[in-house]
C-alpha cells in the first residue's frame, strides 16, 4: 500500500463507509474476491440443489452445509498458525490454484453424470478445506491494506462484498442450473484464477526483518491456543459468536428444503431466496455505521439475533413465496449486522503477531457452530419436520441473548495492541543457546500492606498477559520474613520463547504493568531476574 493511499484514507473521509477504497491494494483484491465469490455462491447453490435431486433426504441436504463448514472447523486453527509463520501472499496463491482445480474436477464429473451423493459431499469437503486454509490469511492481511482508523469500514466492506456476490451468485446459479447443472462448478473453477492474478499483481509492504527464528508449526499453534485461552476480550467474542451461529445456521442448512418442500418452488426460487439474503446484507451495510453508533455493538448483535429469529419464524410459516423472499432479505440484513460486529471485535482484540491464529480460532468457532448446527437441525427436521426445526431454532436464538449479555464486545481501537518494546534486553554474562530451558523470570515488589489487596487484583491482570505472551505457569508469593515483599514468577519453555516475549508485549500490556508497579514503594524499579534450568556438560569424564 503506497503512502498516498494511506494519507488520503486518513483525511477527512476516514470515517466514511467507502474510505478503505482509497487504498488501491484493498480495492483490487476486493474486486477480485467479489468476482470469485460470485462463482463460489453459484457453486454452493448448485451443490445444495443437486443434492435434492440425488437424495431427497433432509439429512443429506443438510450434510452439504456440514461438509462445507466442517473442514473449516477442523483446519482453520492450523491454517492460522501457518499464516502467521509463512508468506501469506504465497499461501493464498497456492490455495486458490488448488481450489480452482477441485472445482473444475467437480464440474467435469457432474457433466459426465458420474456424480453420487457421497462424491458430492467429498468434493464439497475438499472445497471447504481450501476455504479453511485461506480464511485466516485473508482476514489477517486486511489491517495491512488499510489504515487502522478505517479497519471497521474495511471489515464491513469485505462483508458487503461477500453479500454482493451472495445477491448475484445464487440468482445467477439458479438461472444457469436450468441449462446445465455442471456449468456453475466450471465457472467457479475459473473464478479462482482471477484472485490468483490479483495476488500476483499485489506487492505488499516489506515486513521488518526477523531478528529471531520463525516459530515452527506446532509451537505457533500452541501459542495461538494459549493466547485465545487467556484473552478475555477474544473469549467474550467467541461466546457471542457460538450462541448466535449455532441457532442461526438452521435457516442456511434448511433453505433448499424450504424452497422445494414448503414453498413447492424450483431452483430459480431457491436462487432468489439466497440472492435476497445477499441484497439484504448489502442494503444494511450503508446504515450499519449509524446503527452501531446509536446502539453499540452489544445491543446491535442482540437486535440482529431477534431479527434473525423473527425471519426464521416467517420462513417456518411459509405463507407464500413473496413472504419467504422478504424474510430472506431481512435475515441477510441481520446476519451482516451480527457478523461485522463480531468480526471487528475479534480483529481489535488481537495483536499482529498472533492475528491470523486468533482469527482462526474465531473462524473455527464460527464454522464449527454452523457445522454442528446444520447437522443438528437437519437431523431434527428429519424427525419433526422443517417447520418445527425452524421454530425451535428461533426460540433458542432468543433464549441465549440474556445468557450471553455479560460477554461484552470490543469496538474501534479500545486497546493499543501494537508492540511497546519497553522491556530492556536481559542481562547475560555468557552466550545462551536459544533452545535451552525452561526459563524462570522473577520480579520483586515491595508493597505497602494497606494496598496488598489492590496490588493482588492488579497482579492477576498481569497474570493473563504473561500467559498470553508465552508463559506456561505463573505465581505470586509473599515473603514470610519480610511483610510487603512479593515475588512474581513466570516460566517459559526456552530462552528463545522468552526473547519472543520481549517482542510480543504491547502498549496495553505496558499499561497493566505500570499499574502493578505503581504499588511498588521503592524509588527504583522492581528487580527483574532471569534463571535458566541448570545443565552440565561432561568432557572426557570431567565435569
Amino acid at each position: 500500500m503506497n503512502s498516498t493511499s494511506v494519507n488520503t484514507a486518513q483525511g477527512g473521509n476516514s470515517n466514511g463507509v467507502l474510505a478503505p477504497f482509497t487504498s488501491r491494494n484493498f480495492m483490487v483484491l476486493w474486486i477480485a474476491t467479489v468476482m470469485s465469490n460470485v462463482g463460489t455462491w453459484m457453486h454452493d447453490v448448485s451443490a445444495g440443489w443437486l443434492m435434492t435431486s440425488l437424495s431427497p433426504s433432509p439429512l443429506f441436504v443438510a450434510l452439504v452445509q456440514t461438509a462445507t463448514t466442517l473442514p473449516i472447523f477442523l483446519f482453520a486453527l492450523p491454517a492460522g498458525a501457518l499464516a502467521d509463520i509463512v508468506n501469506k501472499r504465497k499461501l493464498l496463491m497456492g490455495v486458490q490454484i488448488a481450489m480452482a482445480g477441485t472445482a473444475l474436477a467437480l464440474g467435469y464429473v457432474v457433466y459426465y453424470g458420474d456424480i453420487t451423493p457421497n462424491l458430492l459431499l467429498l468434493f464439497t469437503f475438499m472445497m471447504g478445506a481450501g476455504t479453511a486454509l485461506a480464511a485466516p490469511a485473508w482476514q489477517a492481511i486486511v489491517p495491512g491494506l488499510v489504515p487502522r482508523n478505517t479497519l471497521q469500514q474495511a471489515v464491513a466492506i469485505n462483508s458487503v462484498g461477500i453479500n454482493i456476490s451472495r445477491a448475484i451468485g445464487p440468482a445467477l446459479g439458479g438461472f444457469i442450473i436450468g441449462y446445465s447443472i455442471a456449468l456453475p462448478f466450471l465457472i467457479n473453477g475459473l473464478s479462482f484464477l482471477l484472485v490468483v492474478c490479483a495476488l500476483v499483481w499485489w506487492r505488499p509492504a516489506a515486513s521488518p526483518p526477523r531478528l529471531l527464528p520463525a516459530e515452527n508449526l506446532f509451537g505457533a499453534l500452541k501459542a495461538g491456543v494459549r493466547y485465545a485461552l487467556h484473552s478475555d476480550p477474544l473469549k467474550a467474542t467467541l461466546a457471542r459468536a457460538l450462541s448466535f451461529f449455532l441457532f442461526a445456521s438452521a435457516y442456511w442448512a434448511l433453505l433448499p428444503l424450504i424452497a422445494r418442500n414448503l414453498l413447492n418452488g424450483d431452483a430459480a426460487l431457491y436462487g432468489l431466496m439466497m440472492g435476497a439474503v445477499g441484497v439484504g446484507a448489502v442494503s444494511s451495510a450503508f446504515i450499519l455505521p449509524q446503527l452501531r453508533k446509536r446502539f453499540g455493538a452489544d445491543l446491535l448483535v442482540a437486535l440482529g439475533s431477534v431479527g434473525t429469529a423473527l425471519c426464521m419464524l416467517a420462513l417456518a410459516s411459509a405463507y407464500g413465496q413473496l413472504l419467504a423472499i422478504v424474510s430472506c432479505f431481512f435475515a441477510g440484513a441481520c446476519w451482516l449486522a451480527v457478523l461485522t460486529s463480531l468480526n471487528v471485535s475479534a480483529q481489535v482484540a488481537l495483536p499482529e503477531w498472533v492475528r491470523a491464529r486468533g482469527l482462526a480460532v474465531f473462524i473455527t468457532v464460527l464454522f464449527g457452530s454452523m457445522s454442528l448446527g446444520s447437522l443438528f437441525w437437519g437431523q431434527l427436521s428429519s424427525v419433526f419436520g422443517v417447520t418445527n426445526a425452524l421454530f425451535y431454532a428461533a426460540a433458542g436464538l432468543i433464549f441465549v441473548i440474556p445468557l450471553t449479555w455479560r460477554f461484552k464486545l470490543q469496538v474501534g481501537e479500545s486497546m493499543d495492541l501494537s508492540p511497546s518494546m519497553h522491556w530492556p534486553a536481559p542481562v547475560v554474562e555468557v552466550d545462551i543457546e536459544q533452545d535451552r530451558g525452561p526459563v524462570m523470570i522473577t520480579v520483586e515488589y515491595f508493597i505497602n500492606p494497606d494496598n496488598a489487596y489492590e496490588f493482588y487484583l492488579a497482579a492477576n491482570q498481569l497474570k493473563g498477559q504473561r500467559y498470553r505472551d508465552g508463559a506456561y505457569t505463573w505465581g505470586l508469593f509473599e515473603d514470610t520474613a519480610r511483610p510487603g515483599r512479593y515475588i512474581e514468577y513466570f516460566m517459559v519453555e526456552s530462552w528463545l520463547e522468552h526473547l519472543r516475549q520481549h517482542d510480543r508485549v504491547t502498549h496495553a500490556d505496558a499499561d497493566i504493568q505500570a499499574k502493578v508497579r505503581s504499588y511498588h514503594q521503592r524509588d527504583d524499579k522492581p528487580v527483574v531476574e532471569h534463571y535458566i534450568a541448570a545443565s552440565f556438560t561432561y568432557h572426557g569424564g570431567e565435569k
